[in-house]
């Protein structure tokens, strides 16, 4: 198709068969899933609404969206959604990007629990941040915590980390006034973070693996006996764990950007790819062990889907969560605490999206600019809506 730009969804319509004759037994429903509504998102196989201009009585027809949270078509209006919701909880001083990872020796064991290593990880995070940030020989202050996992490396294959979002101080013990970090470079010493960190997680592993919550298949047999499983623990110990943490960086206008390049970003966008020939997928990618050098790389389709595959979460699984003063329980009365004592109100940061990300979320009329979409019609999949011509001809590309 002319003008057509390259998408995953092509890789799964083009491949899936080819990928099912290999894989279909190892497949979650979840992931079978993802690979139905990604394929499908966007065309007529899900259905087609019409839409109609409250103003100028305009008309079109558009393809459904599967909404599915690891589609890449799917995740633009739903981040700009979420950060409008997110803007009432920043505050007007810096902040900062960590980012937990864990030992390479632990990923085939997370890869087969994954909703309980996944909690784990955020467990072992969040209470690594709070407990240090508590004590006052670093900061003394009650911290507030926006925590998002991701799974992936570069190349897609299975990496899970946590990035975190911080405001660089907190409140007082007493909540008689906000502390704001007296470093010039990190908000935290990052090697007390990164120990405390591996201490707490190897500690849960211990404790899940004793109560018998941890599955171990496949590859990971070997672990099943307590020797194995206990040496590579211990291994693990007399390791150094990366905790990466950026120095305190601009306020609520440049953390809003930041968090759109985090919280529902899915393993590669459709941005990276580059093109599909003899059965095989390249797209750009950055090296992070050579100085995030930017490369690019070819995968068999099908190695190219099951890679892909390994990032869905399990069903249900919330991989955005807050943590302290950001709590949901009490994130309202700890934010207008911290704005009392920083003397500020709240900002209004949806001028920070642009026009055409404000149209999206607004549904606004492209023909007379002042009216407002409104579907008027539906039809699902084979059927057509009848007894009405749109003003413009089918969208491919709408929500």
């Amino acid at each position: 198709m002319t003008g057509h730009r390259l998408e995953v969804a092509d890789v799964f319509r083009g491949f899936q068969e080819q990928f099912f004759r290999g894989w279909r037994h190892a497949l979650s429903d979840q992931q079978r899933k993802v690979l139905r509504d990604i394929g499908l998102c966007r065309t007529a196989g899900l259905g087609t609404h019409l839409e109609r201009c409250d103003r100028c009585s305009y008309e079109t027809l558009a393809y459904d969206s599967c909404r599915n949270r690891h589609c890449p078509k799917c995740q633009s209006s739903a981040r700009d959604r979420w950060l409008l919701k997110q803007a009432a909880s920043l505050l007007p001083v810096p902040y900062v990007h960590a980012v937990f990872t864990i030992p390479e020796q632990l990923a085939p064991i997370a890869l087969r629990n994954q909703k309980v290593f996944y909690s784990m990880l955020f467990r072992a995070a969040s209470e690594t941040l709070l407990e240090i940030a508590a004590d006052p020989r670093h900061l003394g202050a009650h911290i507030g915590i926006l925590a998002v996992l991701h799974t992936w490396s570069q190349n897609l294959q299975f990496h899970p980390h946590l990035h975190c979002l911080i405001p660089a101080g907190g409140l007082a013990a007493d909540h008689s006034n906000w502390v704001a970090t007296k470093r010039h470079g990190f908000f935290l010493p990052v090697r007390v973070l990164s120990r405390m960190f591996r201490g707490k997680l190897l500690s849960f592993l211990k404790r899940s693996y004793r109560s018998g919550e941890l599955c171990f298949t496949g590859k990971v047999a070997a672990l099943s006996t307590p020797r194995t499983f206990y040496s590579l623990l211990g291994s693990l110990r007399r390791k150094e764990w990366v905790v990466y943490s950026k120095p305190p960086f601009g306020g609520p206008e440049h953390v809003l950007k930041y968090l759109a390049r985090y919280t529902h970003r899915v393993a590669i966008s459709n941005g990276r790819l580059i093109s599909i020939e003899n059965g095989q997928v390249r797209f750009r990618w950055r090296d992070s062990r050579h100085g995030n050098r930017s490369s690019t790389m070819r995968l068999e389709a099908t190695e190219f889907i099951r890679r892909f595959l390994l990032h869905v979460l399990p069903s249900g699984f919330m991989k955005i969560r807050h943590f302290g003063l950001l709590a949901n329980r009490n994130r309202r009365h700890a934010l207008a605490l911290c704005r009392v004592h920083l003397r500020s109100a709240q900002a209004d940061l949806t001028r920070l999206l642009d026009d055409k990300q404000r149209s999206a979320l607004n549904r606004a009329c492209p023909q007379c600019r002042c009216g407002t979409l409104h579907v008027v019609a539906r039809a699902i999949a084979g059927q057509q809506i009848a007894s009405l011509t749109p003003t413009h001809p089918a969208a491919v590309d709408s929500s």
